[in-house]
């Protein structure tokens, strides 16, 4: 039995649940997993048996309960250091957070206007000027990481961090909406869709029945 179970969302919709699930799968840490559909009838009271939040996710570690993905994160970075979540160096860390945590807390029009969807197909949609300037932003953000600490490998700090489990969704979310990328961004983009991990919630994804009317957007 796993010492760890993490509580989920759809995974077609549920971007916040993506990051740690994807974190925990590529890092091998092993856990049991309990899906409950958002946005149906009773899905808030089964959440709230797991987390006052009544969000997901939800990690689990006996009688604890652990919510909100980035706090997840840093209890698991704290509780299996030999998986190096975070960067080693301080001052690398230091940044690795910040926009781990800018991800957390900003890019609302990003959000609202391309929600994830990773069954969709949705060329084009969503395209606003606040939601330009959050795709160039998240793309300056990720040129910059690569070219200052991507020595190591493909990911924004060389190896694969909290960081690149942060902007997972993202990545999902440019694919289904095909935004245009600079080359750096694209190569790391490809990098991110290439894990066998996100391979696997995508194609769990696609199988899921359930649809969620707020999160499939309405084609002109």
């Amino acid at each position: 039995m796993s010492r760890y179970t993490l509580v989920i969302g759809n995974k077609n919709y549920s971007s916040w649940s993506l990051r740690v699930w994807l974190l925990m799968k590529h890092a091998g840490i092993p856990f049991d997993e309990i899906r409950i559909p958002l946005y149906v009838a009773g899905s808030k009271e089964s959440l709230r048996k797991y987390a006052p939040s009544g969000k997901v996710p939800v990690l689990l570690d006996g009688s604890l309960a652990v919510w909100d993905s980035l706090s997840i994160a840093e209890y698991l970075a704290e509780r299996h250091p030999d998986q190096r979540l975070w960067p080693h160096d301080s001052a690398v860390r230091a940044v690795a957070r910040s926009i781990s945590a800018e991800m957390h807390s900003g890019f609302g029009a990003l959000r609202s206007n391309m929600s994830m969807n990773c069954r969709g197909s949705f060329p084009g949609v969503g395209r606003t000027v606040e939601v330009a300037a959050d795709v160039e932003r998240i793309q300056r953000m990720w040129i910059d990481c690569r070219e200052r600490f991507g020595v190591a490998g493909p990911f924004l700090f060389g190896e694969f961090t909290i960081a690149d489990a942060m902007y997972a969704p993202v990545v999902l979310r440019f694919k289904t909406y095909a935004v245009q990328l600079a080359p750096v961004a694209r190569q790391y983009a490809d990098t991110v869709l290439g894990l066998p991990a996100l391979q696997d919630w995508v194609e769990a994804a696609k199988a899921e029945i359930e649809v969620i009317p707020a999160f499939e957007p309405a084609i002109p």
